[in-house]
Formats: C-alpha cells, sequence, structure tokens
C-alpha cells in the first residue's frame, strides 16, 4: 500500500526536526555563529517540510486536521516550532533553540507513535467549528508552555552548573527567566480562551452541557490553575528558578492532560 504524501512529508519532518535538535546540541558545544546559523535553517527547513505536511492533509480530508491524537501532536509541534522563530526574532539567542528544538522533536516523535487515520468523515461531536478553535488554540498555547518549559531548562541547568565557560554560552538567567515568562503570557489567553471557553462550548454543542467532568476536562482545569497560580506568584516577587519549577509542572501537567482519555475513558477518548 502507498504511503499518502501527507505522511511522507511527516516522516521528512521528523528526520529535520531530528536532524535540526542534533545541530543545535552541537552547536550549544562549539559555541561556532556559524553552526547556529546552520541550526536555524535546518528548523526552518524541517518547518516548511511540516507545514506542507499538514496543508496537504488539510486539502485531503477537506477541514482542519485537528479530530485525533496525531493531528494535535502534529498541531503541537509545528506550534512550538513556530514559536522557536518568534522568539529568535525577538532575542536573537540560537542557545535557546538547543533546547526548544528537542521539545519539538519530542512532540513529533510522540505523533508519530500515533494512529495517523484521518478522520475525512466525521462523527457528529466533531463536526462543528468551535472544535477546531477549541483545539487550535489548545495546541498553539500549550506549544508555548513548551517554549518556556526549555527557557526553564536552560535556566535551572545554567544554575546547577554555576560557572566555567559552557556556562557562558547559555544566556543569562534574567533573559532566561523573561523567555520564559513572555511565552506563558503568551500562552495563558490562549488556553483560557482555547481549551476551556471554547472547550465549553463545544462541548455544550455536542454533549448538552458546558462541563461534564471528563478527565480531560478537569486535567485542563488543573493546568490553568497552575499557570494562574504562576501569575499570582510572580506578583508576589517569584522570580527565577522557583517561578521556573511552577512552569515547568504547568508544562508536565499539560502533556498528561493530552494522555488522560487514553487511560482514564471519557468523552475525548477517540481523540
Amino acid at each position: 500500500m502507498t504511503q499518502s504524501l501527507d505522511i511522507t512529508l511527516f516522516w521528512w519532518a521528523l528526520m529535520g526536526f531530528g536532524l535540526t535538535s542534533v545541530v543545535h546540541i552541537i552547536f550549544l558545544t562549539a559555541n561556532r555563529k556559524i553552526i547556529g546559523s546552520v541550526a536555524t535553517a535546518t528548523m526552518g527547513a524541517a518547518f516548511l517540510v511540516l507545514s506542507a505536511a499538514i496543508a496537504v492533509r488539510t486539502g485531503k480530508i477537506g477541514h482542519l486536521p485537528v479530530t485525533n491524537g496525531f493531528e494535535f501532536m502534529t498541531i503541537f509541534a509545528w506550534s512550538a516550532a513556530l514559536f522557536y522563530f518568534i522568539f529568535f526574532v525577538l532575542f536573537k539567542q540560537y542557545a535557546v533553540g538547543a533546547f526548544i528544538a528537542p521539545v519539538v522533536f519530542m512532540l513529533i516523535v510522540s505523533a508519530s507513535l500515533l494512529p495517523k487515520e484521518s478522520n475525512a468523515q466525521l462523527v457528529p461531536a466533531l463536526q462543528s467549528y468551535w472544535l477546531q478553535i477549541h483545539v487550535t488554540l489548545a495546541a498553539i498555547s500549550e506549544a508555548a508552555f513548551g517554549v518556556a518549559f526549555a527557557a526553564n531548562c536552560m535556566f535551572l541547568i545554567k544554575k546547577l552548573l554555576s560557572s566555567g565557560s559552557f556556562n557562558s554560552r547559555f544566556p543569562s538567567f534574567e533573559r532566561l527567566d523573561l523567555v520564559s515568562h513572555k511565552a506563558i503570557i503568551i500562552g495563558y489567553p490562549l488556553f483560557t480562551v482555547g481549551a476551556l471557553f471554547a472547550g465549553a462550548i463545544w462541548a455544550e454543542e455536542a454533549w448538552g452541557t458546558f462541563w461534564g467532568w471528563d478527565p480531560k476536562e478537569v486535567c485542563s482545569l488543573i493546568v490553568w490553575l497552575i499557570y494562574t497560580l504562576y501569575f499570582h506568584l510572580r506578583l508576589r516577587g517569584w522570580r527565577g528558578g522557583k517561578s521556573a519549577v511552577i512552569s515547568m509542572i504547568g508544562f508536565a501537567s499539560a502533556v498528561l492532560t493530552f494522555f488522560s482519555n487514553m487511560f482514564l475513558g471519557g468523552l475525548h477518548a477517540y481523540t
């Protein structure tokens, strides 16, 4: 059986993100600008190939591919790669990519492990534009949280290294804290609107109730509460390592939210 074009492009993108992760890590160890430029170029190529895969799949099934776990994780990875470029333009830091690129690679590898059949004929519960708003905004917001997670990892590793030439290749603590905070500022309202409000509207339309205590609903609320706590503690003066830990717990919770229905069942089990 011949593999469809969108899946072929997906596999090429996966290899591209794997390659760019390796090149970014080489840059971090060698600290040469030309390697950083190559790393960014390979990230751009992989991003374009994944964009083509999503576009081809959209044309094939007639709607944005957001109706199963594979499609969600693919959009998740694509969004994280997009944020890579946004933050590169804002901060001009090749080193941050050495942590964002592996996060993108982790996401696309996770997608590759899931069933890839497309839902061209949607079940009634999925036949709503609110679903596409809900899933797309959720994926983009969680990708922003993933960028914050990458910056948090750099922050804590830099703190553990404490000194030395390798440590100096990392951005400053202030810059890493700023990258993380900016990413969460982007992700939090998108998650609030997309995962909670749009999700509730879609749930009422599909199932007749705004809130049904579905495992994914509960887990999403927990994620939202963690990031709400993050902002509350920032206002009380928490910075640096303390806020990084809260942020990392939030992203870990967001990732676990994706898998919640696989193990606990519920109304989201088919996604």
